[in-house]
């Protein structure tokens, strides 16, 4: 699966992805995520006074860059990974191509 364009994908929407895909591989395929989440977002903004810290972070983004391959499958025939794909998109809030 491939991004058409940039964006943010939440902590919370990354965590529901492994329930979607366990569901529908049911122990036959594999697949790889290609992204990592690295950027924490925090209840303090970034126009505050300096000092005292940006406080403990609150959730986890990931930013996603235009043409990214977000996941990858193995072991599962086509008709079974759109099918798959096809969830995983109705979660992301992103334009994505099966590729």
């Amino acid at each position: 699966m491939k991004s058409y364009k940039a964006g943010h994908i939440s902590y919370q929407t990354i965590e529901a992805m492994p329930h979607i895909i366990s569901k529908e591989f049911q122990r036959n395929g594999q697949i790889w995520v290609k992204f990592f989440i690295d950027i924490p977002i925090t209840n303090k903004p970034t126009e505050v006074k300096m000092g005292k810290g940006k406080k403990n972070s609150t959730s986890w983004i990931v930013r996603v860059v235009e043409g990214q391959i977000l996941f990858e499958m193995d072991g599962v025939n086509l008709s079974n990974a759109q099918k798959i794909v096809a969830l995983i998109v109705h979660k992301l809030c992103l334009s994505t191509k099966f590729v």
